[in-house]
């Protein structure tokens, strides 16, 4: 999803709240004049909270790219009659809050008008900031000369409102057409790929979302609704044409943004809970062995990194847990040590490189509590796949780098479920698990399971 568009979704709960509220105060001010009583206030902020719930679970916050604004305001319609009929039913079984029912009826009619227009207005200002490139997707559209594609193209170059601008176009997907988006994606951002031609193939259609979740590309096609076999689809209509967009990860739109925000509260709770101990690690650290506190820097002296989220390298740190400028000798001296028989991750049992407090705060996974302060500057989240070596990316399958979708964490469906006793596809499958079944109730299992694994050691070195 664009910065835009995720802009423009965040702005919707508080938008629709102050606009609920706005329209009470102006059915109040129509009966009694401007200045209301504080219960009145207290009252109406309690029915926008609960109008703003309505119109969740009637799914006006979600991820659509394809809903119609007349889909948006009839829903509009039957979330505000049912939050305003609700707010009756409590006024009957509390008593007469106020004297007036006019009110009731006037803050319904203005609830549905003032929630329409303001649905109405953030069309028209995201349309008006597509038509400076503003949020414009940029495309590259893979399809012959069928009419289909023809009339994307046309519809696309005509009307920049819709928010798709043609990169490129490739008549097939083949080897040669493969290497040619690769180093376009080196020169530029592209934001989508769209098979526009409905006879394209299924292996090739397989190829090309194979090829899009490595990229962590959007992909939208033109298929049988029927015969779709990814997660995550959405269906609907581009340039009048039926397609189905595949959809990475659930963790778009408001997934996103709800996980940011719970990383940054839970994140910003466990550094004060954990305060105690990090600083007891500190100095035991010092005591024990000359060298840094924090492992931040390669043996020749380059900053440590680890590949985030859509294969970005974000700067690295964690408690220093190894000997200094011994990094290294996991690929040359020690690698006749590495436990893992195949994939493109090492791992030392009874590693000699690791200090006694080294050993122990590894044990329990104190040497990632520092992790916490990567989460609140958003390059890394509570939960999510393994923070990824560069070295080891680099040898990763083009499955497997669909694991670089989302923020790497500091814990996840890996670490609880088996840790280094788990081979590195076994690793994988959880992970992109995760990515394609993210739910908040899924990221609290794995928050409250975290613990218990640590403490019970399995598979630790």
């Amino acid at each position: 999803m664009k910065k835009a568009e995720l802009t423009f979704l965040s702005i919707l709960v508080p938008l629709d709240f102050l606009l609920v509220f706005a329209a009470a105060l102006t059915a109040y001010s129509l009966r009694f004049g401007w200045l209301a009583s504080g219960d009145f206030l207290l009252f109406s902020a309690g029915v926008s909270v609960v109008t703003v719930l309505f119109l969740a679970m009637s799914g006006l916050y979600g991820v659509s790219s394809a809903r119609r604004l007349r889909m948006e305001l009839s829903r509009i319609f039957l979330a505000g009659s049912t939050a305003m009929m609700t707010v009756i039913v409590v006024i009957f079984f509390r008593g007469e809050l106020f004297s007036s029912r006019f009110i009731v009826l006037a803050a319904w009619f203005f609830v549905i008008v003032y929630l329409s227009s303001g649905r109405v207005a953030m069309r028209l200002l995201q349309r008006a900031l597509l038509r400076f490139g503003i949020g414009t997707h940029r495309t590259v559209l893979i399809g012959g000369g069928d009419r289909t594609t023809s009339a994307m193209m046309e519809t696309f170059s005509r009307y920049p409102s819709v928010g798709y601008k043609v990169i490129k176009r490739f008549a097939q997907f083949d080897d040669g057409t493969k290497k040619e988006l690769e180093e376009l994606l080196e020169r530029t951002e592209i934001d989508d790929l769209i098979v526009s031609s409905p006879d394209i193939g299924r292996e090739t259609l397989s190829r090309i979302l194979a090829f899009a979740y490595s990229h962590h590309l959007s992909l939208r096609y033109s298929a049988d609704p029927l015969d779709t076999r990814a997660k995550n689809i959405e269906i609907g209509t581009l340039a009048g044409v039926p397609v189905v967009e595949v959809k990475g990860t659930r963790l778009d739109g408001w997934g996103r943004i709800f996980k940011r925000v719970f990383d940054v509260v839970v994140a910003a709770l466990l550094i004060i809970l954990t305060s105690p101990v990090m600083l007891l690690t500190v100095i035991a650290i010092k005591l024990d062995s000359k060298g840094p506190i924090l492992f931040s820097r390669t043996d020749d002296g380059s900053p440590v990194t680890r590949i985030g989220e859509h294969g970005k390298p974000f700067r690295y740190f964690k408690f220093r847990s190894m000997k200094p400028g011994t990094h290294n000798m996991r690929y040359k001296e020690l690698s006749h040590l590495d436990t893992r028989e195949e994939g493109p991750l090492v791992k030392i049992k009874d590693d000699p490189r690791i200090t006694r407090v080294g050993r122990f705060i590894r044990r329990y996974s104190i040497d990632e509590l520092p992790e916490l302060f990567l989460v609140l500057v958003g390059k890394m989240s509570l939960i999510g796949p393994r923070p990824h070596l560069p070295e080891e990316v680099e040898r990763y399958r083009e499955d497997q780098r669909r694991v670089l979708t989302i923020k790497p964490g500091i814990t996840g469906m890996a670490q609880v479920s088996g840790r280094a006793d788990l081979t590195f596809d076994e690793e994988v499958k959880l992970d992109i698990y995760y990515i394609e079944n993210w739910s908040p109730w899924l990221d609290l299992i794995v928050l409250v399971k975290t613990p218990f694994v640590v403490l019970s050691r399995r598979g630790a070195y």
